[in-house]
């Protein structure tokens, strides 16, 4: 803590010292300020329209105030408390506002805070694109609005001290949000789910603030208050990262403001427009003058000439113009005088310069010889590098995919091969701080094409050569994929050691992460529940009726279901599905899957059909619900595969004790009824005796159609008659119910 205020004095030395040299370079005896004006408030330069006090200013929303400490230190202020930093030709820097929300070990609110930031519609500044909106904490949610309904949100969690990586902001301990351009005012808002009461030994506050990106990297630990020093990270924040403010005088378009008394630009000057899309512009000298724009001839020449003393930009002679500059040469000289051009050539002489021709005839062929050495080396390595890939290319069924690609088959052009250097090039050599998850089979990479585009890169450990022709084979089929509900894949690489494929990127993480909170389910109410369910079973159907070759995707579950940015489902993983041709409806195949979610016919008969997807997505569709785990060693024994407990509860007539609490609180009785009973259809033992995806589709679909009062408020006062149906208090995770469960013959699951 003791360094604390010399870190600040630094950083405020820095941006003032910064401030004064790109404002005063090339010369001092150019004039910034209307005469009389001050020109500095401590170590910041204040150039017109700008000005301090009344009277110094374009107009009165330029006007700053120059305030004076008792020790005589000045500070640059908009305002009475806003302080300025730094001033630029298009941008202010100035103090940052931050929130704050503190908790004692029992969740109590300590401290609190909110940051917000207003500016009159008659000033000129508005907040830049270059800040982000940042939340760092480990249990909190805020969200930051402003004008034309403008707001953005940000969940934060963690749950251990080993969750939270230094430099990132991708949900564990920050989060981060780009702000739009053109925003007059900000407001925030701060919750928290537990009050930091899971965390609160290495997490007390969680923190809110709108600030300059490049100015913010999170450092991890030390940010959270791991050593409970709560003033750390909020003077870090005042001390490093500020606020950038655009600016443009009016709110008229430069050729608007042409044709007014006070346009502000002067002679030998040109008109910018703003492009915050709040109308305005900025003035500019014009190429070869320097100076304020704004003032009456504030815009000088500048003296090519007197500012290259050594004559590098003419060969013999300059002669300065104004706005630019000329060469020329001596009497009896040809060219055009400029070093950069053809220079001036001497008048020819007989005598021939034979040791500088020597000398240059010498040094041209050493150089020619080591340029052709390094050639021949780096030759000799790429040819290498180009046998390697192309055995691996070879080895991975290359030369089949060209020949599929070159016979034109129907949706195989949808293919794209991409190349080992491209795909190492986007993950920067596939670097640790780009994993964004790592499987028993392969590691997921975040990656960015040439074109910007971001994918998601998955690098198998290792390939079965013998399954070659299969895997090239449902590559081509998987490619020709495009529902807005399913994770695109749209190529592969075959030029490394194993296969990489490039999928779609998508930001928001799993559902299975958002069911069971570990990043903040706050927005997870019955009705987005019912529709990813919709989204889900669309997509199944979708892949269930492919025209191609119907697919079966052998691992439906919650973590395989990613949400974008919009919390739209996508379907994800198709790493142990399987093709079915036309003309079979089922498959002997080697049992793959996730405990919790397999189905039990398939586990025990090794015969694959769609109706074994049904089954995860009943699993699934019960996990919404309930909001409790597939399977879990906390239950009891009866309890602890959820599709026994559910099917059971149903049979029991005590569903509602396992009901999610805000499921109960936002779902209508009928619509819980039903969703039940098509979670039990879903789940019943027989394959046939389930409805296939397209049924499902169609009844979770009707399920929107139904309205009605919620379950909590129809029986908000029916204490009594809940009493004859339920012998133990509703608990929305279902820890203590006390029932007879019949149970379904599932795969017996032995946690490791």
């Amino acid at each position: 803590m003791s360094l604390l205020p010399y870190l600040i004095a630094c950083h405020v030395l820095i941006l003032t010292l910064a401030t004064a040299q790109n404002s005063t370079t090339n010369s001092t005896s150019i004039t910034i300020t209307k005469p009389g004006c001050p020109k500095q408030c401590g170590n910041v330069t204040v150039p017109y329209p700008f000005g301090i006090g009344s009277g110094c200013a374009f107009d009165s929303g330029f006007e700053l105030n120059c305030s004076t400490s008792d020790d005589g230190s000045q500070k640059l202020l908009i305002g009475s408390n806003i302080v300025v930093y730094n001033i630029s030709d298009a941008e202010f820097r100035i103090s940052n506002s931050i929130g704050w929300g503190c908790y004692n070990s029992s969740g109590a609110v300590l401290d609190e805070s909110l940051a917000w930031t207003t500016f009159l519609e008659t000033t000129p500044y508005s907040f830049s694109a270059r800040n982000r909106f940042t939340l760092v904490g480990c249990d909190d949610y805020a969200s930051i609005t402003g004008p034309n309904n403008f707001e953005y949100g940000c969940n934060v969690s963690c749950t251990s001290r080993g969750d939270v990586i230094e430099g990132e902001c991708m949900g564990k301990g920050c989060c981060q949000k780009q702000i739009p351009k053109g925003l007059k005012y900000y407001n925030t808002t701060m919750s928290s789910t537990q009050n930091h009461t899971d965390v609160w030994s290495f997490n007390s506050c969680g923190y809110a603030f709108l600030g300059e990106a490049d100015h913010f990297r999170f450092q991890g630990l030390p940010d959270l208050g791991d050593d409970l020093n709560v003033n750390y990270f909020y003077e870090r924040i005042k001390a490093s990262v500020p606020i950038v403010l655009d600016w443009a005088i009016g709110s008229l378009t430069c050729t608007q403001a042409l044709k007014i008394e006070n346009y502000a630009c002067s002679a030998n000057s040109y008109c910018i427009d703003s492009d915050t899309g709040l109308g305005g512009y900025r003035c500019s000298c014009n190429t070869g003058y320097q100076g304020n724009p704004y003032l009456n001839q504030g815009c000088k020449d500048v003296d090519e000439c007197a500012d290259h003393p050594n004559n590098s930009l003419c060969e013999k002679m300059c002669i300065n113009t104004p706005g630019s500059y000329n060469c020329s040469c001596p009497q009896g000289y040809t060219g055009d005088g400029k070093k950069d051009g053809r220079g001036c050539i001497a008048p020819y002489h007989d005598e021939f310069p034979w040791i500088k021709y020597s000398a240059g005839i010498g040094a041209g062929a050493f150089i020619f010889l080591l340029v052709g050495i390094i050639w021949f080396c780096f030759r000799i390595r790429e040819r290498k590098l180009i046998e390697v890939r192309e055995k691996f290319f070879q080895q991975n069924g290359g030369l089949l995919l060209k020949h599929r690609i070159s016979t034109n088959d129907r949706g195989v052009k949808a293919t794209k091969v991409f190349t080992a250097e491209e795909l190492k090039k986007a993950t920067n050599n596939y670097a640790n701080d780009k994993i964004l998850g790592r499987g028993g089979h392969a590691i997921v990479y975040r990656g960015v094409l040439s074109d910007n585009h971001i994918v998601a890169i998955k690098k198998y450990r290792i390939v079965d050569e013998s399954q070659i022709e299969q895997f090239i084979n449902e590559v081509l089929i998987l490619t020709q994929i495009n529902h807005r509900n399913v994770v695109r894949l749209f190529g592969c690489c075959l030029e490394d050691e194993v296969p990489l494929l490039v999928y779609e990127y998508v930001s928001e993480g799993t559902l299975y992460e958002h069911i069971h909170n570990q990043r903040g389910g706050g927005w997870l109410n019955w009705q987005n529940r019912l529709r990813i369910a919709i989204e889900t079973a669309t997509a199944l159907a979708y892949l269930h009726s492919f025209a191609s070759m119907p697919i079966i995707h052998r691992d439906v579950k919650s973590s395989n279901i990613l949400l974008d940015e919009f919390s739209t489902a996508k379907v994800a993983d198709f790493g142990a599905s399987r093709l079915i041709p036309l003309d079979q409806t089922r498959v002997a195949t080697l049992v793959q899957g996730t405990f919790g979610y397999l189905d039990p016919e398939y586990f025990f008969k090794s015969q694959l059909t769609d109706k074994s997807d049904v089954y995860s997505f009943g699993v699934v569709l019960a996990e919404l619900l309930t909001g409790l785990k597939p399977v879990s060693g906390d239950r009891n024994d009866e309890q602890k595969n959820l599709a026994d407990y559910f099917v059971s509860s149903v049979d029991n007539n005590s569903l509602f004790q396992i009901l999610d609490r805000r499921v109960l609180r936002e779902g209508n009785l009928e619509q819980l009824q039903q969703m039940a009973e098509l979670v039990k259809n879903c789940l019943q033992l027989h394959g046939e005796d389930r409805p296939t995806m397209k049924e499902v589709t169609i009844q979770l679909e009707g399920l929107r159609k139904v309205t009605g009062v919620s379950w909590s408020n129809q029986h908000l006062h029916e204490e009594n008659d809940l009493s004859d149906l339920y012998t133990v208090p509703i608990d929305a995770y279902g820890k203590n119910p006390n029932s007879d469960s019949s149970r379904i013959m599932h795969p017996a699951y032995n946690p490791s």
